[in-house]
């Protein structure tokens, strides 16, 4: 740890979380339905509890992105190709805005921002930037999932608008530990890293 430890304000502070919905975690989500998963993305919600619990109680912000497929035609989902190839078993009904799948996961609840996104970064094409704006936070602590995908992102773009990143490096996860290990060296170079633990020390330093 560094001395990160004496400068943290909470009121400034936000723990962000990054697409832990039940479409992606729940066993009747539809990745669950669909058998994709991993040990490491099931473990996340109960890891992370016990620091969102310190975090309300010292006054500082839970913000939680939805990852979310906006309904067209006929309630046909906006899909990218990308996507599509990769998780062909995504359809109607999935990730739909406002739906129970594409809520947070309720041992989480409840946050108190919530931001739609439709790509892996939270602040593309979203209210992201001007929420935190308003809320006065200036440091992300982030976690969720995938580390490669919504998590690198995510902390990428916070940093080139000047946001204090901090990655939970144990609070987030990808469907290998191996791609997860990479990930968060990559981006060890453009924030802090620490665990969940560490985190939660801070937060309990200033209640």
């Amino acid at each position: 740890m560094t001395d990160t430890d004496n400068r943290l304000e909470p009121e400034s502070t936000a723990v962000l979380i990054v697409d832990l919905q039940n479409d992606f975690l729940d066993p009747a989500g539809a990745y669950g339905r669909a058998g994709q998963t991993s040990p490491e993305i099931a473990a996340l919600p109960d890891r992370l509890l016990p620091l969102l619990d310190t975090v309300r109680k010292a006054g500082g912000w839970i913000v939680s992105t939805q990852f979310t497929l906006l309904p067209g035609k006929g309630g046909e989902p906006f899909i990218s190709a990308h996507l599509k190839k990769l998780r062909p078993f995504l359809g109607k009904g999935d990730f739909a805005p406002a739906s129970w799948g594409n809520s947070l996961v309720d041992k989480l609840q409840p946050a108190d921002i919530y931001v739609e996104k439709v790509a892996y970064s939270a602040f593309y094409q979203t209210r992201m930037e001007f929420v935190l704006s308003r809320a006065g936070i200036k440091t992300l602590m982030v976690c969720g999932i995938v580390t490669n995908g919504g998590v690198a992102s995510t902390v990428r773009d916070a940093h080139v608008r000047e946001f204090k990143t901090i990655t939970l490096s144990d609070g987030c996860a990808a469907f290998s530990p191996e791609t997860h290990e990479t990930a968060i060296k990559s981006l060890a170079t453009v924030g802090e890293i620490m665990t969940v633990d560490e985190a939660t020390a801070m937060f309990k330093g200033h209640m």
